[in-house]
């Protein structure tokens, strides 16, 4: 990956604002992480003494990518990943689980928050032989993105395209389901769809949400396990299809208990 040029990394840091909390430091904070300020500790505080199961659903979120980009990798033969809305960079982000499997894979990553792109440059690393990127653009504009990654992705070959969690932040849903259509569009036959989101299936959860989104923040809509469901039409659906993150597939021998994020694993025919 190219180094960061001065000017983007100052420009990204002028961009920061530290007055309202934001999703992504807040995540970072709940994983233990340290790329996060003094209001998204406020906010993550708060959130969690409403719904105290918070911590769990981010530490499952994360596992459940690891299962299933290590999946796609390993059993679906896939070697190009384009991510979307990764948020700041943790343990195991999908270049180093698809790059463990195959060093060859090709991961672009894409979000549209400064403190991601500074932290993007030096941390996502890659393989001699494979390729990771970052992508500085908008979920809302599709198309940029899609032209943007076809710099270093060939959509001629099958991609998994990733949208993890960001999709309750596209406030409109029939604008969610569309911009997902048309993401999915520009993939070729034998791609694969790999997604979650939280759900509004605790009334714990959805009270902490309201708190979150009434302190200014950018907010993040809670749907329906059937709304979520929704994105994968047209799809071929894994098993066990669309279910809480925790129930995807776990570690044999383990015993998981289901939490309020749900996702699923789909090809395109």
């Amino acid at each position: 990956m190219a180094e960061a040029r001065p000017a983007a990394h100052q420009d990204a840091m002028s961009k920061i604002d530290t007055s309202v909390p934001h999703s992504a430091r807040i995540w970072n904070y709940w994983m233990g992480g340290k790329d996060n300020y003094e209001v998204d500790r406020a906010a993550g505080d708060a959130y969690r003494e409403t719904a105290p199961n918070i911590e769990t659903m981010a530490r499952a979120s994360r596992a459940y990518l690891i299962r299933t980009v290590t999946h796609v990798a390993s059993e679906c033969g896939i070697r190009q990943f384009l991510d979307i809305g990764t948020g700041l960079p943790t343990y195991d982000n999908t270049h180093q689980v698809a790059q463990r499997v195959a060093p060859e894979s090709r991961i672009v990553y894409v979000d549209n928050d400064p403190l991601v792109l500074r932290h993007a440059q030096a941390l996502l690393t890659s393989t001699s032989e494979g390729v990771t990127d970052y992508i500085d653009a908008d979920l809302h504009e599709p198309e940029a993105i899609l032209e943007a990654a076809g710099r270093i992705l060939d959509f001629g070959k099958p991609v998994a395209l990733m949208l993890m969690g960001i999709l309750g932040h596209i406030q409109d849903y029939e604008e969610a389901k569309s911009i997902v259509r048309r993401l999915q569009a520009a993939l070729p036959a034998g791609s694969y769809f790999v997604h979650y989101d939280s759900t509004d299936t605790d009334a714990a959860l959805q009270e902490a949400q309201q708190g979150y989104d009434d302190t200014g923040a950018i907010p993040y809509v809670l749907r329906s396990p059937d709304q979520v469901a929704a994105y994968y039409e047209g799809l071929e659906l894994l098993e066990p299809g669309v279910v809480s993150c925790p129930l995807w597939r776990p570690a044999p021998g383990s015993t998981p208990e289901p939490t309020d994020v749900y996702g699923g694993v789909a090809r395109k025919p």
